[in-house]
């Protein structure tokens, strides 16, 4: 087997055809960013249809690196372009049909309502929640409290959502019902239901079937199938994910990621909570408090989580009080 076969997340992707589109989104991307339609209801709507291009590339680029196995570290990272560029599309959308409240995904459709639920699994999976405060700022004014499953992932990462019983789609039904299921064994039940339910009901998606076209000569819709909207549910109220995790269209490895970040982040707050951490100077502060800087004679230091470790000032071998940099030690909260 190859290092690609290993490294792919579905078997439909070949490695020519990932070659081969990858480049094609970047010029893409490239293109209309640079560039304005031709044609188009006037120039800003124009300038909104070349931002959609872009949008709609880059979020595909995105699933084409987490199919093709990109390491999902760096899609952490680069989650950021995805929600950028779909505000400089509700921006410009907003503007051309000069409405606020104007939404780069209309709900109505599944394949634009997929993709919204998606990218707020994908913020809590790749713990970018901070994101979610974007995503919602394009999507809330068209959609707040019109949708259970919004509303639910929402709630997760942010505080002020709304109870609501209303759906777009019913495809959903069993994956909303799994999230305030009474026992794990109805929860794993219905997320397994979903998951089997997902693709048929995706047939009016513009990607639907495209793995059969997936190569130079046909086309370049396949980037990927993905129930990341179920993924996130299961990280977000603890299932047990064994018996459906093999399943082709469920992202496993997303909700490995997320749970080993907070196994990462449990272990370095119990480490700050006996005093045993220390940090270099230059490193992140990864906790706002009272810092000792090991083997100096010298007061405490406060740091802000997120700022940088300072240097000491400490005498150097001829005595002289100069910055040195210090191995330093939490001591206790501020």
């Amino acid at each position: 087997m190859s290092d690609f076969d290993s490294k792919r997340r579905q078997r439909f992707l070949s490695e020519e055809y990932l070659t081969w589109l990858s480049s094609i989104i970047r010029e893409e991307i490239e293109h209309w960013t640079h560039n304005v339609p031709p044609t188009g209801n006037g120039e800003d709507a124009r300038k909104a249809m070349g931002a959609w291009y872009v949008a709609n590339e880059t979020y595909r680029q995105f699933l084409l690196q987490y199919t093709a196995g990109a390491d999902l570290r760096l899609l952490r990272t680069e989650l950021d372009a995805v929600v950028t560029s779909l505000e400089a599309y509700t921006f410009a959308q907003r503007k051309a049909e000069k409405n606020d409240s104007y939404p780069p995904f209309m709900f109505g459709e599944i394949q634009d309502y997929e993709s919204a639920v998606q990218l707020i699994g994908l913020c809590h999976l790749l713990h970018r929640r901070e994101l979610l405060p974007r995503v919602v700022a394009m999507l809330d004014p068209f959609y707040r409290a019109r949708d259970t499953l919004y509303e639910d992932l929402l709630a997760y990462g942010m505080d002020g959502r709304v109870d609501v019983d209303v759906w777009f789609h019913e495809l959903y039904r069993d994956l909303i019902n799994s999230m305030y299921s009474d026992t794990d064994e109805l929860g794993i039940s219905l997320v397994r239901s979903y998951l089997d339910k997902w693709y048929p009901a995706m047939r009016a998606a513009s990607w639907h079937d495209s793995h059969l076209k997936a190569n130079i000569t046909d086309g370049g819709a396949y980037v990927g199938y993905w129930a990341i909207e179920a993924a996130a549910a299961a990280y977000l109220i603890e299932l047990d994910d064994t018996s459906f995790r093999d399943h082709l269209l469920y992202p496993k490895d997303l909700v490995d990621f997320a749970r080993e970040f907070d196994a990462r982040q449990h272990s370095q707050s119990a480490k700050l909570d006996t005093g045993s951490m220390s940090v270099h100077t230059g490193q992140v502060c990864p906790e706002t408090g009272i810092w000792k800087a090991r083997g100096h004679n010298v007061p405490g230091v406060l740091v802000q989580k997120g700022d940088r470790m300072p240097e000491v000032f400490a005498p150097d071998t001829r005595g002289a009080l100069r910055p040195q940099p210090a191995l330093w030690e939490f001591e206790r909260k501020a």
